[in-house]
């Protein structure tokens, strides 16, 4: 069974940084693809930052230069370091992953198959 835990979010003013973590389990981790989805309210969500498994990564153009992916595949963890936040980053950041070989165009529409429960971020001005 596929889990996925965020932690990480919390409280910023605009202008600083947070770090997301996604520790994942019940899966091979290689083998998917993982994503960061954010969801504000009355908004849809966003795949903000996607790496596949041929570890190819692609930005939602609302946060390149500003957000970073990473993952650490000894500890089955993905990561996502938000710099420069900005009010409209507040919202709902999950960890998402698919056994599927997702196109960017695809990813970008968040169509992940198994999702966290999601950390809240909020920035203010």
């Amino acid at each position: 069974q596929v889990q996925l835990e965020e932690s990480g979010g919390g409280s910023v003013q605009a202008g600083g940084s947070l770090r997301l973590s996604c520790v994942g389990s019940g899966y091979t981790y290689s083998e998917y693809q993982m994503a960061w989805i954010r969801q504000a309210p009355g908004k849809e969500r966003e795949a903000v930052a996607i790496i596949d498994q041929d570890g190819i990564i692609t930005y939602a153009d609302s946060v390149k230069g500003r957000f970073t992916i990473s993952q650490e595949y000894a500890k089955n963890t993905l990561y996502l370091q938000m710099n420069s936040l900005q009010p409209e980053d507040t919202a709902m950041y999950y960890c998402a992953a698919d056994p599927r070989d997702l196109s960017a165009i695809q990813a970008l529409g968040a169509p992940h198959k198994y999702w966290g429960q999601g950390t809240q971020v909020t920035v203010s001005s």
